[in-house]
């Protein structure tokens, strides 16, 4: 069965944290405070290391939405046609 009330959440990869974070006007250590993480964590989702999930990523969202923060892809250059 599947989970009709399932929240549709961004892909929080590297560097949309990082512009989020910039967009704040926030340190990785004020982000994590805020977050209720550490400053490593933050510095690991920022070079890719790892990925924020569950919790996380949902409060990444909610700071991201309480903030206005619209983050727009560019395409890479692979997937740009000729």
């Amino acid at each position: 069965m599947p989970n009709r009330y399932r929240v549709k959440r961004p892909h929080w990869e590297s560097q949309r944290i990082q512009a989020l974070r910039h967009h704040l006007g926030l340190t990785q250590r004020e982000l994590a405070d805020r977050l209720g993480t550490r400053q490593q964590t933050i510095s690991e989702w920022e070079t890719g290391m790892y990925r924020p999930r569950g919790a996380s990523a949902t409060l990444l969202s909610i700071v991201a939405e309480r903030a206005n923060f619209e983050y727009q892809t560019t395409p890479s250059e692979k997937s740009k046609k000729p």
